[in-house]
């Protein structure tokens, strides 16, 4: 039986700025007209953390049950690990969804915006479709597809329509960019699952592309982010503090570009991460102040 500690860490935390980073560019944009809600700032933070968590989750649990986990680098995999029952590990995929599912309502109720419950229903969907059902997309290549969407446009730009009621140029730009961050942390995880993810068969954009043009890939989901945030300091010179993300992002793509493989590669997982959480921040302060 998994430990507290397991189950938190088989949650995959340092996935978790992929979740909050979209909240605090989407605020930003929505203070940028005015309209910055704390509460529905907070409730869209733990709505975000918590489809992040229930992802995570599924993930285990899809990819444990077809064997896909077996043998790979990086954190702990309960189904695959055998350390949870894989159908325990899918009830605590579901019960995070469901907790999402719980605050998104919520948040809908606040702002009157009912059809938004079809996006949530496509949100939990894409989640569990990922790895999971008979033809999951992330392993037809389409992942990046499905986080560049879900991970970026809808929670960035849906962030600051549920606080202003629209969606603004910075939003968009800010979703774009932070999409393209979230893909990022999954084309490095996925470079790192190279050798084991061709042998099962899970066909990712990295394996259909090839290990040398992934990583210019992954340098390209770094670095065009910048630039965008360049474009909205045309709305407020203030977005420019993204810039202080200069260093990190080469000392990201050093490695990548150097050929780091297997647990090499796990730090720049976590840094691509931080990387996200920290362009995040900045970007939505820039555009707040």
């Amino acid at each position: 039986m998994a430990s507290v500690g397991e189950w938190i860490a088989g949650a995959r935390p340092r996935t978790l700025p992929a979740a909050a980073a979209p909240v605090f560019v989407g605020s930003g944009a929505a203070a940028l007209v005015d309209s910055f809600s704390l509460l529905k700032a907070a409730l869209a933070m733990l709505l975000a953390i918590a489809l992040q968590v229930g992802v995570n989750y599924a993930n285990d649990y899809s990819d444990g049950v077809r064997g896909t986990d077996v043998d790979r680098v990086g954190p702990v995999r309960l189904t695959a690990s055998g350390l949870a029952a894989p159908q325990h590990v899918k009830y605590a995929a579901f019960g995070a969804f469901g907790l999402g599912s719980v605050l998104g309502i919520i948040l809908i109720a606040m702002t009157g915006h009912w059809w938004l419950l079809a996006v949530g229903v496509l949100c939990i969907l894409a989640g569990w479709y990922y790895t999971g059902g008979k033809k999951p997309y992330g392993y037809a290549g389409l992942g990046e597809v499905g986080v560049f969407v879900f991970f970026g446009l809808v929670a960035t730009m849906g962030t600051t329509y549920l606080q202003a009621g629209r969606v603004t140029w910075p939003s968009a730009l800010g979703a774009v960019a932070i999409g393209l961050i979230a893909c990022a942390i999954l084309m490095a995880n996925n470079i790192r699952d190279i050798p084991t993810d061709f042998v099962s068969g899970k066909k990712t954009l990295a394996v259909r592309v090839g290990d040398f043009k992934a990583r210019r890939m992954y340098v390209a989901m770094i670095w065009v982010p910048l630039l965008l945030a360049v474009v909205c300091a045309f709305f407020n010179p203030w977005a420019l503090l993204t810039l202080f993300m200069l260093l990190p992002a080469v000392l990201l793509s050093i490695p990548i570009l150097a050929g780091a493989k297997g647990k090499l590669l796990v730090p720049v997982l976590a840094g691509t991460g931080m990387y996200e959480l920290g362009f995040g921040i900045l970007l939505g302060i820039g555009l707040a102040i």
